[in-house]
């Protein structure tokens, strides 16, 4: 409380910046969803942590899957892998894929989606859809034919490692150097996007 002859505080400014509350938003985002993963991570904790509003980063970025896209590696990144000629678009996926994973995967959005379904079927499902949905828009310019099923093939392809290297890290996939993985996954995604 003040006296009579102190002054009140001052209010508080809000700070009318998009693109720096876009910018806090994403980088709480990533700090929430790294901590508490996909599932536990809530829209109204990432809104704390930024200092904005609840109906701030809705209005940002519509959905918790939205936001979660815009905030990971990965499907933020995909159209500048998808950029480029077409016959090297396999390995360019690859290869990022690889490399991303093997310098972040707890913060990747196939090992959000592979441990979320065991523990939230709705959640896991909201997630794929959005990951499909962003897929999609990327690949659907870049492929010759038939983009929906080759996505869903690549989603099934990249999914499967990702569980097998990277979550129950067993077997050959997990035992391969990272090279190697390159090498084998751009032959089959070769097949997958191209054939």
């Amino acid at each position: 409380m003040t006296g009579p002859t102190e002054t009140p505080p001052p209010a508080r400014k809000r700070r009318r910046d998009p693109e720096y509350h876009r910018a806090a938003i994403l980088t709480a985002a990533r700090a929430a969803f790294t901590e508490a993963g996909y599932r536990r991570a809530t829209v109204r904790d990432i809104a704390r942590r930024a200092g904005v509003t609840h109906g701030l980063v809705l209005r940002q970025f519509s959905t918790k899957e939205q936001l979660f896209l815009a905030a990971v590696p990965g499907t933020r990144d995909l159209a500048q892998v998808a950029e480029g000629d077409l016959r090297t678009l396999p390995d360019r996926v690859a290869r990022a894929f690889v490399e991303r994973m093997e310098n972040g995967a707890d913060q990747d959005p196939f090992v959000a989606l592979v441990r979320s379904a065991a523990a939230n079927e709705e959640a896991a499902t909201k997630l794929y859809v959005a990951m499909q949905e962003h897929s999609l828009a990327v690949y659907r310019d870049v492929l010759p034919a038939d983009a929906d099923v080759r996505v869903a093939l690549l989603a099934a392809q990249l999914i499967g490692v990702t569980f097998n290297r990277y979550i129950v890290k067993t077997g050959a996939l997990a035992d391969m150097p990272g090279e190697q993985l390159i090498t084998h996954l751009s032959s089959v995604l070769r097949h997958i996007l191209l054939d």
